[in-house]
C-alpha cells in the first residue's frame, strides 16, 4: 500500500483505518496544540509485521518544529488463539510505567495508538554488529530482571501444548500427517523432561526477540525492546535461543518467510552475546556460567522450533497477511528434526 500524504483523515479512515481510530487521532493531535491541522496528516504503512498492521501517522507542526508522530497498530485476525489481548495490554502499560517502551496513547476495539519512538527499528544485519549485539544483550538482561505483576510460573510448556491442540483443531488431516502432529505431544513431553532444570534462571521474557521488535536511538544508541504480545515468565535460555534463531530470518525481502540457517550465529558469536548478557550488571562472570547458559540456550532452540512451527500452522488458517506461514512452519520443523538428530544422536 502506498503512503498517503496530507490526506483528510476522514477520507483515509474510511478506506484503511477503523473509524474508531479517527476521534482518538484527532483528539491526540488537538491535545498537542502545535499541530497545524489535526485532520491533515500523512499515513505510512510500516512493513515487516507478520501479525498486525502497523501505520505511522505524521502531523505538520507550527513554526518549523519537528512533526508530531504516532503509531497505529491494528490487531491481526486470530491473535486471540495465541495470547490474551487484555493481558498483553496490561503488560504494555506495565512496560510503559517501567520506562521500557512506548506509552499507550489510546485504544479502540481492533487496535491501539502508541507513542512514536524517535529511534529506528533494527535490520537483520544490525544483529551481527558486535556493538549493537552487546547493547541488545544488556537490554535483554535488564528486561529479564523486570518485576512484572502476575504468576512467575513459566508458560512455555503450557503454551506449546495449547498451540498444539489448536493446530490439530484447525488443520486438515493431510497437514497433520505432514507435520506429524499426532506424535508431537510425546515430543514436547520428552523435551520438557530432558531440558527442564530446577536451577535454571527464570525471568520476564520477551519470547519474540526478532530484529523488528528492537529499536535503537540514533543519537545515544540506547536500545528499546517493543511489542510484548508473547511476553511472559520463562527460562531466560529460551529467550536467548529465540533471539539466536531469529538471526536466520530477514522479513524485509520478497520472500520474508524463507529462513537461512547458515546465518545462525556460530559458537564464538553466541558466546560473546551470553558473556555480554551475564556481565551487563558489572558482575565477574566465570567460564562455567557462560558455558552452562550457552548449553541451555542450545537445548531451548528445539522448543523454539516447535513453538514457532505451530504458530505458522495456526497462522496459515486464521491470518490473511501476505506471508507463507505453512512453508515457514515446514522450515521450523525441518530444522527441529535436524537438530534433534544431532543433539540426541537419533
Amino acid at each position: 500500500m502506498a503512503s498517503v500524504e496530507c490526506m483528510n483523515l476522514m477520507e483515509y479512515v474510511e478506506w484503511t483505518l477503523p473509524r474508531e481510530a479517527e476521534s482518538l487521532l484527532h483528539a491526540l493531535a488537538l491535545n498537542w496544540g502545535d499541530v497545524v491541522d489535526a485532520k491533515q496528516l500523512e499515513i505510512n504503512p510500516l512493513k515487516g509485521a507478520m501479525t498486525n498492521e502497523v501505520f505511522e501517522c505524521i502531523w505538520k507542526t507550527r513554526k518549523g518544529k519537528k512533526p508530531r508522530k504516532a503509531i497505529v497498530r491494528i490487531y491481526g485476525e486470530g491473535v486471540d488463539l495465541f495470547f490474551n489481548r487484555e493481558d498483553e495490554i496490561k503488560t504494555f502499560e506495565c512496560m510503559s510505567r517501567l520506562g521500557q517502551g512506548p506509552r499507550l496513547l489510546g485504544r479502540f476495539p481492533s487496535g491501539r495508538i502508541e507513542e512514536f519512538l524517535h529511534a529506528r527499528t533494527l535490520s537483520a544485519a544490525d544483529l551481527r554488529n558486535p556493538e549493537i549485539a552487546a547493547r541488545i544483550a544488556a537490554k535483554l538482561r535488564e528486561f529479564h530482571e523486570l518485576d512484572v505483576p502476575g504468576s512467575r510460573e513459566p508458560v512455555l510448556w503450557k503454551r506449546l501444548r495449547a498451540w498444539l491442540r489448536t493446530a490439530k483443531d484447525l488443520c486438515p488431516k493431510s497437514e497433520a500427517v505432514e507435520f506429524q502432529l499426532d506424535c508431537m505431544e510425546e515430543e514436547v513431553n520428552n523435551l520438557e523432561k530432558f531440558i527442564s532444570r530446577k536451577d535454571q534462571r527464570i525471568g520476564f521474557c520477551h519470547n519474540d526477540l526478532q530484529y523488528g521488535n528492537i529499536m535503537i536511538d540514533q543519537e545515544d544508541t540506547s536500545v528499546t525492546i517493543i511489542d510484548y504480545e508473547y511476553a511472559s515468565y520463562n527460562p531466560v535460555a529460551f529467550d536467548l535461543a529465540n533471539h539466536f534463531c531469529e538471526m536466520a530470518a530477514n522479513y524485509h525481502t520478497d520472500t520474508p518467510h524463507l529462513l537461512d540457517y547458515s546465518k545462525y550465529p556460530g559458537f564464538e558469536e553466541r558466546q560473546r552475546f551470553v558473556r555480554a548478557y551475564l556481565s551487563s550488571y558489572g558482575e565477574e562472570v566465570n567460564d562455567s556460567e557462560v558455558e552452562q547458559l550457552l548449553e541451555d540456550a542450545e537445548m531451548y532452540v528445539l522448543a523454539n522450533h516447535i513453538l514457532w512451527g505451530l504458530w505458522g500452522i495456526i497462522s496459515d488458517h486464521v491470518n490473511d497477511i501476505d506471508f507463507d506461514y505453512i512453508d515457514y512452519a515446514r522450515q521450523r520443523f525441518q530444522q527441529y528434526n535436524l537438530l534433534k538428530c544431532l543433539q540426541f544422536n537419533v
